[in-house]
C-alpha cells in the first residue's frame, strides 16, 4: 500500500537562515526547513552565489550539504566563491553536467532514447548522493539541468514531483536555481518547478541595477514588492524598502531655527521638527547654497545635522559655502555636522534609505539634508512611480524620529512655477520653498517664496534675494506692485 506523501501539519515550521541576513527578514524568518525554493532570473544576477551563501549558512551551522552542478566545475565553483568570501569548500559536490570526454567521443544508444538514458543516470545519481550524505541542505545549480534530459515537458514535471517529494521525505532543504531569458516575464515559460516550489526568489538585472523580489513563500509569508541588491567583495548585500513603522510618538512641532533671520520670517518662524522642506528652483538659483545655510544654522543651534550630497563632493560644497560665510568647517569639526557623498549609480534607493536611517540612529539629529532629489532619482533609475514610494517611505521614517528633513530640487523652467516639484511628491512636502529668476524693468533678479506651509503662517509674499561673498544667503524687502512671477512673465502694475 503506498502511503500518502507528507502535508504541512507533518512538520513543524522552522525557519533557517538562507545566509544573507536581510534576505531571512524578506521571508519573515528564513527558509523553512525541509522546503523546497527556487531562485530565478537572468543571467549574472547572482542565482548561484545566493544558493552559495544557503550552503554556507549550513556549513557553519555544522550541518551536511550537496551542491548539485550541472554548468561549472567543482574547481571554479569554489574559486569564485571565495573570491566573494563565500566558503564552500567542504560542502559535498554532484556534477551532473557533461564531461570533457563528451564532445570526444561517438556514443550510440541502439535500444534506448539518449534522454531517456541521461534522465535515469541522473535520478540515479542524485539519489545515491542524498541517500548515502543524507544532507540538510541541497543546492541545484540549476534546475534546468534536468529538464533537458527529458523528452518533453510531461515527462520533466514528473521527474521533478518525484524529485520533490524524495527530497521532502527526508527533510532536506532544497534550492534550485534556474535562468531566464532576457525580456520573458519569471514564470511565463518553464514554470513547473515554480509552481511546484514552496517559494520563489525573484532577481532582476536592469541596466546597473540589480533588485530581489519574493513573490511567494509558503508558510510564513513574505515582504512585498522589491528591493535592492548589491553584488560586493562579502558576496551579496540585500537592502529592503524603508518602510516606516506604526509610531505613537506624540506629535511634536516645535520649531527650529535656520539660523537666518529674515529666513525664519518668511516661514512664520523656522521649519518644525518632523516636517518636510522642499527647496525648489532653476539651476543655479541658490537651491544648495538656501539649503546649506538651513542646515548650518540648525547644527549651530544645538542639535547635530546630517547631509547627503548627490550633487557635488563634500570638499567643493565646504569651499563654496565658507565662500560665503556658512561656517561648515568648523561645524564639521565640533561633531556637529555630519557629511557624506552619495555617488547615485553605486547606492540604490534602499540603500541610501537604510544608511540614513542608520546615521540618523546614531547621531540623533534634528535635521537631514538631501541635496538634491535629481541624483536620488538617478539611484532609481528615473522610476518616478518607485521615487513617490520610497522617498514618502524614507521622509515617514524620518518623521518618526522627529527629524526635519529638507530636500532640494530642481525645476526645468527658468523662470516662473509651472509646478510645485519636478515629480508628484509635493504631497510629501509639509514646506515648499521657492526659487526663481524674475525679469524686472529689464533687469534679472531672484525671487525667493513660501508657496506651502501646513503646520503654521507663513509670508505668502515674493521677495528679493541674492547670494554674495562672505555674507551668504541675503533677502530684502518684497516685490511691490510686480505682478505675473509664478507664470514667469512678471510686469509691474501702477
Amino acid at each position: 500500500m503506498t502511503e500518502d506523501p507528507p502535508t504541512d501539519d507533518d512538520y513543524d515550521i522552522e525557519p533557517i537562515s538562507t545566509g544573507v541576513a536581510e534576505l531571512d527578514k524578506l521571508l519573515h524568518g528564513g527558509y523553512i526547513r525541509g522546503r523546497t525554493y527556487l531562485v530565478q532570473g537572468v543571467s549574472g544576477t547572482g542565482k548561484s552565489l545566493l544558493g552559495q551563501h544557503f550552503l554556507e549558512a549550513g556549513l557553519e551551522a555544522g550541518e551536511t550539504v550537496v551542491y548539485i552542478h550541472g554548468e561549472e566545475s567543482k574547481a571554479d565553483i569554489v574559486l569564485n566563491a571565495a573570491q566573494l568570501s563565500v566558503d564552500i569548500g567542504d560542502a559535498e559536490f554532484l556534477d551532473i553536467g557533461p564531461g570533457t570526454d563528451f564532445f570526444a567521443e561517438d556514443i550510440s544508444y541502439d535500444l534506448v532514447e539518449t534522454a531517456e538514458v541521461e534522465s535515469e543516470r541522473f535520478t540515479k545519481d542524485i539519489k545515491e548522493v542524498i541517500e548515502s550524505v543524507d544532507p540538510e541542505r541541497l543546492l541545484i545549480d540549476p534546475i534546468t539541468q534536468l529538464q533537458y534530459v527529458e523528452r518533453d515537458e510531461y515527462q520533466y514535471r514528473k521527474r521533478l514531483q518525484s524529485l520533490i517529494r524524495f527530497l521532502r521525505d527526508r527533510q532536506v532543504t532544497t534550492v534550485a536555481t534556474r535562468t531566464v531569458s532576457r525580456g520573458v516575464p519569471h514564470g511565463s515559460s518553464y514554470d513547473d518547478f515554480e509552481s511546484l516550489s514552496d517559494g520563489v526568489v525573484n532577481l532582476y538585472l536592469d541596466e546597473s541595477e540589480r533588485r530581489i523580489a519574493v513573490p511567494k513563500h509558503r508558510g510564513l509569508g513574505q515582504a512585498d514588492g522589491t528591493h535592492g541588491l548589491e553584488i560586493r567583495d562579502n558576496g551579496i548585500e540585500i537592502y529592503p524598502q524603508t518602510i516606516p513603522d506604526h509610531d505613537d510618538r506624540p506629535f511634536d512641532p516645535t520649531l527650529i531655527t535656520t539660523g537666518h533671520e529674515t529666513l525664519d520670517s518668511l516661514l512664520g518662524g523656522g521649519i518644525e521638527r518632523g516636517a518636510v522642506t522642499f527647496i525648489a528652483g532653476p539651476t543655479g538659483i541658490g537651491k544648495s547654497t538656501t539649503g546649506a545655510q538651513m542646515l548650518s544654522g540648525i547644527a549651530a543651534d544645538g542639535r547635530p545635522a546630517l547631509g547627503y550630497l548627490f550633487e557635488e563632493s563634500i570638499d567643493q560644497f565646504t569651499y563654496r559655502c565658507e565662500n560665503l560665510g556658512i561656517p561648515i568647517s568648523e561645524l564639521r569639526e565640533t561633531g556637529q555636522l555630519h557629511l557624506t557623498e552619495v555617488e547615485p549609480l553605486v547606492r540604490s534607493a534602499e540603500e541610501f534609505g537604510q544608511y540614513v536611517v542608520t546615521e540618523v540612529e546614531t547621531h540623533d539629529p534634528a535635521a537631514v539634508f538631501i541635496d538634491g532629489l535629481a541624483g536620488y532619482t538617478i539611484s532609481l533609475q528615473g522610476d518616478d512611480q518607485r521615487l513617490v514610494r520610497r522617498l514618502h517611505g524614507l521622509t515617514r521614517v524620518l518623521k518618526n524620529h522627529n527629524v526635519a528633513t529638507i530636500i532640494t530640487d530642481e525645476s526645468d523652467a527658468l523662470t516662473g512655477f509651472p509646478k510645485a516639484t519636478s515629480t508628484n511628491t509635493s504631497y510629501i512636502a509639509d514646506n515648499i520653498v521657492f526659487l526663481s529668476y524674475v525679469e524686472v524693468d529689464g533687469e534679472l533678479q531672484r525671487a525667493i517664496g513660501v508657496l506651502k506651509k501646513r503646520l503654521g503662517d507663513f509670508d505668502s509674499r515674493f521677495h528679493r534675494f541674492a547670494i554674495e561673498s562672505e555674507d551668504g544667503l541675503q533677502i530684502t524687502g518684497p516685490f511691490e506692485h510686480v505682478h505675473g512671477i509664478m507664470q514667469g512673465t512678471s510686469h509691474r502694475s501702477e
